[in-house]
This record gives C-alpha cells, structure tokens and sequence, in this order.
C-alpha cells in the first residue's frame, strides 16, 4: 500500500473574529445549586459563544462547543474550601473571587456537564490572570503574525 503525504500550510488568522464578535451573555443562566468543590480547585464557565457570525453564518453546535472549550477565559462561579489558602503559593491572597473573568491554559483543567451547563474544573494555581471584561481580549493575537 502506497501512503501519500500531504504537506500542510499554515492559515494566515488576521481577520479572525475578536471575541466580541462571537461571545454572548449566555445561552443559559448558571445552575443555582452548584457541585461541592474541593480542596484547590475553582469552578470556572467558559464563556459562551454566538448562535451565528458577524455575517449572518450559522455555527453548527459542534463547532460552537469546540470554540466553548478551546476558549482560555470564563468565569468564576465558585471557589474550593482551601483554593488560595498555601501562603507560601499565594502570600499576597486570592487572585481571583467568584464573579471574576479568569484567563487559563488552553488544556487546563477537567471538562464536563453539569445540568446542562459546560464547566472547567480548575487548580487554584493554574490562573493566569483576571480581566475586567473578556470581549477585551483577543485570543488570535500571537496567530496573527
């Protein structure tokens, strides 16, 4: 059997969508009974994405997810009994408190459903920082050179 090899180029990303072109306020309001978090961890929610383009294109849900998880911002809706506790980590306190808009690794954190609602399970450490408003950001910034 014979394999053909393909050569992949790399897709230039500067009119990639800002984020304030396809995240929303949400499609769902947050769970009012949360799931106990223990320990170091955080309960974060990417942020939600728009049903359609800035074009009129309607993203199908998979793609819509994928763009959910792949996000590096949400919010924080609650915090570990111990998150932020080890003062030789964190010996100026918390960086962050629930209702803030965190930035985080790509690949970090546990992925799931709860009641509907897509969530991150994150360590207390693995904050890279807060923002004030994450349409602020632009997550095509090192792609676009």
């Amino acid at each position: 059997m014979k394999t053909k090899r393909i050569n992949m180029q790399s897709v230039a990303m500067a009119n990639s969508m800002k984020n304030d072109e396809w995240i929303t306020n949400g499609e769902a309001p947050d769970p009012e009974v949360l799931p106990k978090v223990p320990g170091f961890h955080l309960l974060v929610r990417p942020v939600s994405v728009k049903q359609e383009t800035k074009g009129g294109i309607l993203l199908p849900d998979s793609t819509k997810n994928d763009i959910a998880y792949l996000t590096t911002v949400g919010k924080v809706l609650k915090v570990g009994d111990i998150a932020y506790k080890d003062d030789d980590k964190f010996p100026n306190g918390p960086w962050c408190k629930e209702g803030d808009y965190v930035c985080y690794g790509k690949h970090a954190g546990q992925k799931f459903f709860y009641k509907g609602v897509r969530l991150i399970l994150l360590f207390d450490d693995q904050i890279s920082m807060v923002v004030e408003d994450p349409k602020e950001l632009d997550p095509t910034f090192n792609l676009s050179n």
